[in-house]
């Protein structure tokens, strides 16, 4: 047959084979978000979607305190303001510019996380980010029940479970929260939900280290000079390192596995 007869009567099939392999990986998609694989990384897409619009809104205030400070400051000369307002537009406004900057770090450290949770997309026969999420959770309440059932540990640390104290007040709040958020992800998965759940599960684990640390303390096993609440203070700032450290070697990796998928331009 004449092949431009055949590339006449053919014309159709590259159209219907392009829509195939696009539809293929539409579908692989949806299904890879339907099984719950890249809810880890939706939550994180969502975290960063709300930090930008954040920083935008705090950037904007900047904008507006900045002329609220000029404004003053021209009335001020004409006798229609006082000092001390000129001096308050001046106080608002640092106070927007920290905002501000930290609204851009936030929107730095979502980006790290959305590289690392974009590496850390798990395969199919993997455990699923909602799975692995409730297995931490559960982690830290048998933590936790090891001190409600234990007698031995009642009696070495019995600030452990009495509510009156700051601390495990604190970890009875963090809980109950976490268990709210749980039900609502489990319910309605979603990365704003599962974005919830997370976040509460990390509160959750800050809040049991400080109360554990608090009843070391009254039982005379941690210094006497430090506090539970320098002590939530610098778990907190070690953790928040170390999971920086984390997200951003994960990030290297990503970068350095699309660096070598890339053909050789020489």
């Amino acid at each position: 047959m004449d092949p431009l007869l055949l590339a006449v009567e053919l014309w159709w099939v590259a159209p219907i084979a392009a829509g195939g392999v696009a539809a293929g990986v539409v579908g692989l998609r949806r299904r890879s978000t339907k099984s719950g694989r890249r809810l880890e990384y939706d939550a994180a897409r969502h975290d960063l979607k709300v930090a930008r619009a954040a920083a935008v809104e705090r950037r904007t205030a900047v904008k507006l305190a900045r002329a609220d400070v000029a404004r003053l400051s021209a009335e001020r000369s004409a006798r229609r303001a006082t000092p001390e307002q000129v001096a308050g537009a001046k106080r608002m406004l640092r106070a927007k510019e920290n905002d501000a900057k930290a609204a851009s770090a936030d929107v730095r450290a979502k980006q790290v996380r959305l590289n690392a949770a974009r590496a850390a997309i798990p395969a199919a026969s993997a455990p699923r980010p909602l799975d692995r999420l409730q297995a931490q959770h559960d982690a830290i309440t048998a933590q936790w029940m090891r001190y409600e059932t234990d007698p031995a540990l009642q009696i070495a640390y019995p600030a452990m479970t009495d509510v009156k104290q700051p601390a495990t007040a604190a970890y009875a709040r963090a809980a109950g929260h976490a268990v709210d958020t749980r039900r609502a992800a489990t319910h309605t998965p979603s990365a704003a939900t599962y974005a919830e759940y997370r976040d509460a599960v990390s509160d959750l684990e800050r809040a049991f280290e400080a109360a554990e640390y608090a009843a070391r303390v009254q039982a005379g096993e941690a210094p006497s000079g430090a506090n539970w609440q320098g002590a939530a203070h610098d778990l907190i700032a070690r953790s928040t390192e170390a999971i920086d450290r984390a997200a951003g070697a994960a990030a290297s990796a990503f970068a350095a596995w699309n660096e070598r998928k890339r053909p050789d331009r020489r």
